[in-house]
């Protein structure tokens, strides 16, 4: 099937500002950089907000699809995480990790922790596992942090380490219980 023009044009969108940035470009900037006009823009999503709020949303779910399509993979949380991790570390995801944290800067992040929560928990569930919101809230801080850190650094050697090692203790406390 087809996809519409509002998915189409989102498509573009998305691909320019993880390419060349959101912050500070203008809606009119935005929509000719991805062939389209800002009417356009301003129909599809109705504002600046309501679009860095459709970007957000693709982003999101295209990871959470992921994570979801991994999980029916292994049975086993700490390699569920590791490869989460290994294909959102990815050099070729960083505009995209980037772009997800242009967007937490511009709508102060509201509603992005909820979902991985409620989806982690799904997934913990079905994996056999118990484990709470506070060790699920922590899971996703850590990684949104290590993904900071290979922004900064451009280099996820040292972040994959580090969050082997919290792999590593977290199933080490989860083994003590």
């Amino acid at each position: 099937m087809a996809a519409s023009a509002r998915e189409q044009l989102l498509d573009r969108l998305i691909d320019e500002t993880a390419a060349n940035g959101l912050a500070d470009r203008s809606l009119r900037d935005l929509a000719e950089s991805a062939g389209s006009s800002h009417r356009m823009v301003l129909y599809h999503f109705g504002s600046r907000e309501g679009l860095v709020a459709a970007i957000v949303q693709r982003v999101e779910a295209d990871q959470m699809a992921l994570l979801e399509q991994l999980a029916a993979a292994t049975d086993d949380p700490g390699e569920l995480v590791l490869g989460l991790w290994a294909a959102v570390s990815a050099p070729e995801m960083m505009p995209f990790v980037r772009l997800f944290f242009e967007c937490v800067a511009a709508t102060g992040g509201r509603g992005l922790t909820d979902p991985w929560l409620e989806l982690a928990g799904r997934l913990a569930v079905s994996l056999g596992i118990g484990t709470d919101s506070d060790e699920l809230r922590l899971g996703v801080a850590v990684t949104r942090g290590l993904l900071i850190d290979v922004l900064a650094s451009g280099d996820a050697t040292g972040a994959t380490r580090s969050l082997e090692r919290f792999v590593a203790m977290w199933e080490s406390a989860r083994a003590a219980q």
